[in-house]
């Protein structure tokens, strides 16, 4: 198989679903954006499959990506949400997603919650245990330390359940000094040791002040660590969009991360572009994935 699988991508519709993150202070963000905008940009990066992700705690918004999966052959996956502090509703949703097309996994805005700590409620940490066992991977969207934490006692409680850090938690994109860097490159390294804990290299924009004020300068040292701590074979690529809108756009993105790629063998980079979200999505042409 060929061509990038761009392994996260966002669409909403402010009249199809509520997105409560979703304000007027979202800026460029704060509208309905549908599928047909990125498809050029798609092409020209030579994306030949996405993977909706969810962005919103409600079921409205996961059928809605499925209705935009429907009309787009382009999208491969849909990462959606179930209440995961809701076990039996959870084991009820997660049963009717699974007869879904294209169901690809799960995905709660942990990051937006007040507690640091949720992931590692007995609710949560229960319906963890229903995505193990029906082998369905869960996208950690992790910005703090306490959520890498929650990654290290998830990988202990759930050893069969398959994680992916998005945007690689979000590192400190930026940062004057390397020491700013140290808890999240010592945490993410001890959360590397579980092969089942997978790297989106996406959403990397600057930390502080403009979003769009990441060079890949700034970027490369977070990527090269990540890359030391997870192997090609266990990162993959993202878009972000239209996230990335706030960060110059689809094509600088891809462009800065195209860059960060450049010294890659062929066979690592189309791991990163392709292959790993292909086997861990186990989205169409892969293999099964291997423990």
């Amino acid at each position: 198989m060929t061509g990038v699988i761009d392994a996260h991508q966002h669409v909403w519709d402010l009249e199809r679903a509520e997105y409560s993150w979703l304000t007027p202070e979202a800026g460029v963000l704060h509208r309905t954006i549908e599928m047909g905008e990125v498809l050029s940009e798609f092409a020209a990066a030579g994306v030949t499959g996405s993977v909706l992700v969810q962005s919103a705690d409600n079921d409205d918004d996961t059928d809605h990506m499925f209705e935009v999966a429907a009309r787009n052959p382009v999208v491969l996956g849909v990462v959606g949400y179930v209440p995961l502090h809701e076990p039996a509703r959870a084991a009820e949703r997660l049963a009717e997603l699974q007869r879904r097309p294209g169901f690809s996994g799960v995905r709660n805005l942990i990051h937006d919650r007040p507690d640091p700590n949720w992931l590692r409620r007995p609710d949560v940490d229960e319906s963890l245990g229903l995505l193990a066992a029906a082998g369905v991977p869960f996208d950690v969207v992790g910005v703090l330390p306490e959520h890498l934490e929650a990654v290290l006692a998830i990988s202990e409680r759930h050893p069969e359940l398959d994680l992916v850090l998005d945007h690689l938690n979000k590192p400190p994109i930026g940062a004057e000094t390397s020491d700013a860097r140290k808890p999240w490159a010592s945490l993410i390294a001890r959360v590397a040791e579980n092969p089942r804990v997978h790297g989106k290299v996406s959403g990397l924009y600057a930390t502080t002040g403009d979003p769009a004020g990441w060079t890949v300068d700034a970027i490369r040292p977070v990527f090269d660590h990540a890359l030391e701590v997870f192997g090609p074979d266990r990162l993959m690529y993202g878009g972000d969009w239209p996230v990335s809108l706030i960060a110059g756009g689809y094509t600088r993105v891809w462009q800065g991360l195209s860059e960060l790629l450049a010294d890659l063998t062929d066979a690592e980079r189309a791991g990163i572009l392709a292959g790993t979200a292909r086997r861990f999505y186990t989205l169409p042409g892969s293999e099964p994935f291997d423990d």
